[in-house]
C-alpha cells in the first residue's frame, strides 16, 4: 500500500523524490483515471500553498475536466483560451505569477491567483494539461517548472 514519503531535502531532492514516487506509485497500473486520480492526489499531497490540482483532457478539439483535488472547476475550456488553453495552443508550459494579469484568464476559483499550466504531448498532440493553481502570487517558479514538467513525462509512462 502507499505510504507517504517525508520530504526533508532541498527543493530540487524533494522533487526528485516526487518524481520516483510518481514512478513507483503508477507502475503496473495502466487505467487512465486511476493513474491521473493517484497523480493529482499525490501533487496536492506534495505541494503546499496550492488550491486546486488536477487535469484537462483533450476531446473533441476542446479541454474536458479530469481527475483532481480541489474545488469544482470549469468542466470545458476551449484550446486558445485561458492559461490552459493557451498552454495547450502553444505546446508549451505556461508559469503565471499574477492570474489576474493574464488576459482572458478564466476564473473557475476566485481565491486563485498564480497557475502553473503543463502541457502533455503524447505522439506530437496534446493529450490535455496538468493545471495547478494556487492562492498565493507568484507561488511558481524555473524549479517548480521544470520539475512539473519531468512529473509529467514520468506519468506519460503510464498513460
Amino acid at each position: 500500500m502507499f505510504e507517504a514519503m517525508k520530504y526533508s531535502g532541498t527543493k530540487e531532492e524533494n522533487y526528485e523524490l516526487l518524481v520516483k514516487q510518481l514512478d513507483s506509485l503508477l507502475e503496473g497500473e495502466t487505467d487512465l483515471v486511476a493513474n491521473l486520480s493517484n497523480a493529482s492526489a499525490l501533487l496536492n499531497q506534495f505541494l503546499d500553498t496550492v488550491n486546486w490540482v488536477g487535469f484537462y483532457l483533450m476531446k473533441d478539439g476542446e479541454l474536458v475536466l479530469g481527475p483532481f483535488q480541489g474545488l469544482p472547476a470549469c468542466v470545458r475550456i476551449a484550446d486558445g483560451k485561458g492559461v490552459c488553453g493557451t498552454a495547450t495552443a502553444q505546446c508549451k508550459t505556461m508559469l503565471v505569477p499574477d492570474v489576474h494579469q493574464f488576459p482572458g484568464h478564466i476564473a473557475c476559483d476566485a481565491q486563485s491567483q498564480s497557475e502553473i499550466v503543463v502541457p502533455i504531448i503524447m505522439d506530437n498532440q496534446v493529450f490535455g494539461v496538468l493545471d495547478i493553481d494556487s492562492p498565493v502570487k507568484n507561488r511558481f517558479d524555473e524549479v517548480d517548472q521544470k520539475y512539473l514538467e519531468a512529473f509529467v513525462e514520468t506519468l506519460k509512462k503510464h498513460l
